[in-house]
């Protein structure tokens, strides 16, 4: 979303009340803490085959045991309950749905799950379920990924099977987590699995997983025997532009990390722009008569993912291959596909977290109001917010993290001023509610509200969990 800089006002109030109904959550995704990489059928995931290639996560740490949530359901739910949650964000893994390419159904998969959500039903927690969080099959990998159009195929029916065996019960189905991660980091930049990078199959990705999202959602639809809600989860980039370029910088940045999602979700369209920008390395001929029809399909909450903003500028005579081979001067930049000229990702000024990431809360506000005003009739939820900080374990054995704890505070608050400037916002889920596999980042960061001994697997709340748990009962954020 382009937006600009319109100051960092004061996010430190307290006693604010959110409206009734409105949702306290937390989130996490399957590889991330479940765990048990190779038991009750579960076949490789594209993450664990990229953890395990030297040289990709940091330590050459895995997910093999991650928070053993896998094994310790019982207990996490207890915790969930202990906080107050009123609903819970994960993802199925769906390599333990269907480990092989045959497509065959792995009825312990489909078991852990069904006790998953069954267990949050009973302590009062609503299920929100993400088919997807970028735990790709390895032998869908192996067949082209989602560079491949039969990908949407396969997609589309692993949600059929999963309508069917828990939609009579999951509240929220969530398609897809951060699909522009997926395409672009996956298979341009690289940095996450698969792992490759190669600019035309990310654009083909970017489709495919749009369709993706099209199509499970009508196959949700016409399995899911309740009456569940149906969403996609989007992390957008809220952009601030340097020099005398900067416009034409954000509006670049823009096409390919927001609209390239959002126009096809929500429009049936592509940008324009966004074409003639990427000619040069693909023609779109991936896009099938009715496609963009499939992908528009209504939803009933668009899901929000932020954590900062970013500041980008650009290169004039700089070209992609030079951005990519390490030009001088343009270190931490992206190339634009197809074009002359490179947009730079620029550092930003402080605070940070321990991820480098600047805290701007204003740029959550103005996210908010900015899909509001373009999308007005289609309800929000902030379903990923949090931060990375090198919490210390006290003496008496409490995490005090206050720098989380304000964090959250400020954010929350900038969501409060988004409600109060009339955005249609259902609710909030905190990023993450266990310390976790942090992807490329492996164990050395941490978000959690709940610290996670990653030698015992013992559990501590945070001082920022014990805060969280007041807010989510109340709906007024303390002090």
């Amino acid at each position: 979303m382009t937006t600009t800089n319109q100051g960092n006002p004061d996010y430190r109030d307290s006693g604010l009340v959110f409206p009734p109904g409105f949702t306290f959550g937390s989130a996490t995704a399957s590889y991330q803490v479940e765990g048990a990489f190779d038991e009750d059928g579960r076949s490789p995931s594209i993450w664990d085959t990229f953890s395990k290639t030297p040289g990709k996560v940091w330590n050459g740490d895995t997910g093999d045991v991650a928070c053993d949530h896998y094994h310790r359901l019982d207990s996490d739910l207890d915790l969930m309950k202990d906080l107050g949650l009123g609903a819970y964000r994960f993802s199925i893994a769906w390599p333990r749905i269907q480990p092989t390419a045959s497509g065959e159904v792995n009825q312990a998969g489909i078991d852990f799950y069904a006790r998953l959500v069954d267990g949050l039903l009973e302590r009062g927690i609503r299920p929100v379920a993400t088919l997807y969080h970028w735990d790709l099959p390895q032998y869908l990998e192996d067949a082209g990924g989602w560079a491949a159009r039969a990908t949407t195929d396969a997609f589309e029916r692993y949600a059929k099977i999963m309508g069917a065996a828990l939609g009579d019960r999951v509240h929220t189905w969530t398609t897809l987590n951060e699909p522009w991660c997926s395409a672009y980091l996956g298979y341009g930049q690289g940095g996450h699995a698969p792992g490759r990078s190669e600019p035309a199959s990310a654009l083909a990705a970017v489709h495919h997983l749009n369709l993706a999202h099209g199509r499970a959602v009508q196959a949700l639809r016409a399995t899911s025997s309740g009456d569940p809600e149906y969403s996609i989860t989007l992390n957008f980039h809220v952009l601030r532009g340097v020099g005398d370029a900067a416009p034409e910088a954000m509006r670049r940045i823009d096409a390919l990390a927001n609209r390239a999602f959002t126009h096809p979700l929500l429009k049936g369209e592509y940008p324009a722009d966004l074409l003639e920008d990427t000619a040069s390395v693909t023609d779109w001929s991936f896009v099938h008569e009715g496609d963009l029809a499939a992908i528009n399909q209504p939803i009933d909450v668009l899901g929000v993912n932020y954590y900062s903003t970013a500041t980008v500028r650009l290169w004039d005579g700089v070209s992609p291959k030079q951005m990519n081979d390490g030009h001088k001067g343009t270190a931490g930049g992206t190339a634009w596909p197809g074009s002359d000229l490179a947009v730079e990702f620029v550092e930003q000024a402080g605070p940070y977290t321990a991820m480098g990431w600047n805290i701007a809360p204003e740029g959550l506000e103005e996210l908010l109001v900015s899909l509001s005003a373009e999308f007005p009739d289609q309800p929000l939820m902030i379903t990923e917010n949090g931060a990375a900080f090198d919490d210390v374990v006290a003496a008496d054995g409490s995490v005090p993290d206050p720098k989380r704890l304000d964090y959250l505070r400020r954010h929350f608050t900038a969501a409060h001023r988004a409600i109060e400037r009339g955005v249609d916002l259902r609710g909030y889920f905190v990023w993450s509610l266990l310390d976790n596999f942090e992807w490329g980042y492996g164990y050395a960061k941490r978000f959690g509200i709940v610290r996670v001994d990653f030698d015992t697997l013992e559990r501590t709340v945070k001082d920022s969990g014990l805060w969280y748990a007041d807010l989510a009962r109340t709906g007024v954020l303390p002090e």
